[in-house]
């Protein structure tokens, strides 16, 4: 099951009380305080995991608590440090404060550690309150209590390209075409009901190149208010470099004008904002081994007017594929180069 939002509430341990106690012994006469120090709480930490590609393991347990230190003790012993616990969360993820709505920290690298909530600190025990006119102190302090925070948990899923479209537009069938995922494919609005990753590859050794494509569910009309799938999951082509949009130009569609289903999607992404309409974007009109032609004509005219890159496809053919992975090889090239200088 894909799951990527959650809500959980974290809370750090507590820190240890300081002890009161003063030293008994036989030959040892006025042995003084010796209180020990509480020890301190542990820490809640968040660590960004390859392991992990989804929420579903915070959905079914919200509530994540660390270990509280332990109270000091007699002979001026302090207690131990409670354990901290680390809450592993995939790449992608942004960690939101539920009550502030701030973002806390945005996880776009493998192996980062956040600490999420301080342990409390212990208290100091009667042995730190001794001074020359006061030697025998009854004080102690207690331990701080850890910090308890609630937030909330937002996937992205970060893919070099995001295929985006009207449901049925092909989408899947491509994805599973020039990579090895394999989603649902059907015949039927709303087939993919959550984002596909593929890793595509075009050339061969030494110059093999590899990027990684998202089959984002299909958008309708008024995705950005709700409709269909809604927003739920626009935010996964946030951090895409590249969009495809692809468009359905056979009848079987049963949409009339690719050109308005174009300006149709297009508007809901702009409306979207996250800088969503700035990103390149290629427009390939797919099915073209049924395709009817005057709404092929009617899209490649359009595109060309807005100097837009156009590919005709069909994923059941392979016309055209192989010109439309190296299209998006070449469009990605400049920023692999710039991460491995």
């Amino acid at each position: 099951m894909f799951i990527d939002e959650a809500k959980i509430r974290v809370k750090a341990g507590d820190g240890g009380n300081g002890c009161m106690a003063f030293r008994r012994e036989k030959f040892v006469p006025r042995g003084g305080p010796s209180g020990g120090d509480g020890g301190r709480g542990g820490d809640v930490v968040m660590e960004s995991s390859q392991r992990h590609n989804t929420l579903i393991h915070f959905r079914y347990n919200p509530e994540h608590k660390a270990q509280r230190g332990e109270h000091g003790m007699g002979s001026n012993c302090s207690g131990s440090d409670g354990n901290s616990i680390v809450l592993q969360v995939p790449v992608g993820t942004a960690v939101y404060d539920q009550d502030t709505g701030e973002l806390v920290h945005d996880f776009s690298e493998p192996d980062e550690r956040v600490v999420v909530a301080k342990g409390g600190r212990g208290g100091r025990g009667n042995q730190h309150f001794a001074t020359s006119t006061h030697q025998a102190p009854r004080e102690h302090e207690l331990g701080r209590p850890g910090e308890e925070r609630n937030y909330r948990l937002q996937l992205k899923l970060l893919a070099d390209v995001g295929l985006v479209g009207y449901p049925n537009a092909g989408k899947s069938t491509l994805i599973s075409r020039i990579s090895a995922a394999k989603p649902k494919i059907a015949d039927y609005p709303f087939t993919t009901l959550e984002p596909n990753l593929g890793v595509v590859t075009v050339g061969e050794e030494p110059h093999l190149e590899s990027f990684v494509v998202a089959d984002v569910p299909g958008l309708i009309e008024g995705a950005h208010l709700g409709q269909g799938l809604g927003t739920q999951f626009l935010r996964h082509i946030e951090r895409t470099r590249l969009l495809v949009h692809l468009v359905d130009v056979s009848d079987a569609s049963g949409r009339p004008d690719p050109v308005e289903d174009f300006k149709i999607i297009n508007k809901e992404l702009a409306s979207f904002g996250n800088g969503m309409e700035d990103k390149t974007m290629i427009v390939a009109a797919t099915k073209i081994d049924s395709a009817n032609p005057e709404k092929l004509k009617k899209l490649a005219a359009h595109v060309k007017r807005r100097k837009l890159e156009f590919h005709a496809i069909s994923a059941v053919t392979g016309e055209g594929i192989d010109e439309l992975k190296w299209s998006l090889a070449k469009h990605l090239r400049p920023v692999a180069e710039e991460a491995r200088s």
